[in-house]
């Protein structure tokens, strides 16, 4: 007895429908293999009549879009990466779009991957954070008309969309709040070299020393690699110093936690004998003892920011693109000694 056919449309339906095999459909669904013309037509039209909706490319060959974005972006990099990604599945939903996300594990090879693994899946557009490099997957975006913000890590282009918090500033402020505590050797415990973030909370740091009245010293600087270990590395480089630091700026929240391990292991007294602040201002960064003062990035303003800057340039191609800097916040805590 033969089986009732389900009442939701498959691609043997559509397969029978056109009168090809159904490796033909899946070609012409998934742009795997060129397919002749009219047989892409007599497919299009069997998904059309058939109101087949098993598959998001199929419904985007009939209706020209498939109301969704691609997200690329380093998980282990970004501990906010929670926060980050609830604002812009929030405000993409608002727009009826549906967001793919895939890790770039901060490596040209594997961004390279994913991008295209996001544009096989024929995604509307991409927010991208940039893995360390010379820039060629964006730049071939940007070739290829994709359209494309860059979060998180601004660049110096201007010829793409970006959005990201400002650094500059914001580290020079942390850096002169605690050379008017009175301290004189400031360590910095910096991100990832190749990171425009990295370099310019650098920069940042050495403008809040020309401006607390300090001069820069090379061997208070050390690349925390932004890892966990990395930070904790860093701060026993500094603290082995014939002269260590009586305070240290740390460039990000994960850093921070193995900078605050190697604290604990060394018996320093944060907020007492030694201060600690730090950019990003993780959940738990009132919960620890002493809370710590940090610089707080806007992160549900940049995820809504950059879901907005991506359909206005999906709806508008020709725009000219924008680079939008949000000031943190500085949370104002006990780890700088106040």
């Amino acid at each position: 007895m033969p089986q009732p056919k389900s009442a939701r449309p498959t691609q043997r339906d559509i397969a029978e429908l056109a009168g090809v095999s159904i490796t033909t459909v899946s070609h012409v669904v998934n742009g795997t293999r060129p397919v002749a013309p009219e047989t892409k037509a007599a497919v299009l039209a069997a998904i059309e009549r058939t109101g087949y909706t098993g598959d998001a490319i199929a419904r985007s060959l009939v209706t020209g879009g498939t109301r969704s974005i691609g997200v690329a972006i380093s998980l282990l990099a970004n501990p906010y990466f929670a926060a980050l990604m609830q604002a812009i599945e929030r405000e993409a939903a608002l727009a009826g779009y549906t967001v793919l996300l895939a890790d770039t594990h901060d490596t040209v090879a594997t961004e390279q991957d994913t991008v295209r693994t996001l544009r096989s899946r024929r995604v509307e557009g991409l927010l991208l954070t940039p893995s360390p490099g010379d820039g060629a997957v964006i730049s071939e975006l940007v070739s290829l008309g994709v359209p494309v913000v860059l979060v998180d890590r601004v660049t110096t282009r201007t010829d793409v969309d970006q959005v990201g918090s400002e650094n500059i500033q914001s580290t020079s402020a942390l850096t002169e709040h605690l050379a008017a505590l009175g301290h004189r050797r400031i360590g910095l415990v910096a991100g990832a070299p190749g990171l425009s973030t990295s370099e310019e909370r650098t920069l940042g740091y050495r403008l809040g020393l020309g401006r607390g009245g300090l001069s820069w010293n090379p061997e208070l600087v050390v690349s925390g690699h932004s890892s966990k270990d990395g930070g904790a590395a860093a701060l026993y480089r500094l603290m082995e110093l014939p002269d260590p630091p009586t305070a240290l700026v740390v460039a990000n929240d994960v850093m921070m936690v193995g900078a605050l391990h190697e604290a604990r292991r060394r018996g320093l007294r944060v907020g007492r004998e030694f201060a600690i602040v730090g950019y990003d201002d993780a959940e738990w960064a009132d919960l620890v003892e002493p809370p710590l003062t940090t610089m707080a990035q806007p992160i549900e303003e940049i995820g809504t920011r950059a879901v907005q800057l991506l359909l206005s340039r999906i709806a508008d191609p020709n725009r000219q693109p924008e680079t939008l800097r949000l000031p943190p916040r500085l949370m104002h805590r006990h780890s700088c000694g106040c």
